[in-house]
């Protein structure tokens, strides 16, 4: 190998070599292949992650509430990361759920309770305010302020 090289924006990896056999210089790029994990759905079949998909569901949860684009952008790469981090091929649609939830409950109490509700398919007013409860109580389990 004559020569590495990353590229300005750190996706390519650019090496110059030489062949052992003829003596002639080429080159080679080397890219990292990030590929998300098939969504195995409740009845089990499989699809292909679609952020798309993703988008839309926080979006409509957010729906005239206060929240920055940025924020749902960020919220959508935490996603995604996490997804990416496992290192599964596969991911039941139950844990993107738990995710989406989480990062609701972050970033606004409202558009979690409308996720939840949804979700967890709510049946009645007491299992409405068993949600709110719990996005009332602090990290310690004490009422939030």
């Amino acid at each position: 190998m004559l020569d590495t090289r990353v590229s300005e924006e750190g996706d390519v990896i650019r090496r110059r070599r030489r062949c052992a056999a003829c003596d002639k210089r080429f080159t080679t790029y080397e890219r990292i292949e990030l590929t998300m994990p098939t969504i195995v759905k409740k009845n089990g079949s499989r699809s292909e992650f679609d952020v798309g998909k993703l988008r839309a569901s926080l979006m409509l949860a957010l729906r005239k509430r206060p929240v920055s684009a940025e924020a749902v952008d960020a919220a959508l790469q935490s996603i995604q990361e996490k997804l990416l981090s496992s290192g599964s091929r596969e991911v039941v649609s139950g844990q993107v759920g738990e995710l989406v939830m989480r990062e609701l409950k972050r970033l606004d109490k409202i558009a979690y309770i409308r996720f939840a509700s949804v979700y967890k398919s709510f049946e009645d007013l007491t299992e409405f305010q068993d949600a709110i409860e719990e996005v009332g109580q602090g990290q310690d389990g004490k009422p939030a302020k």
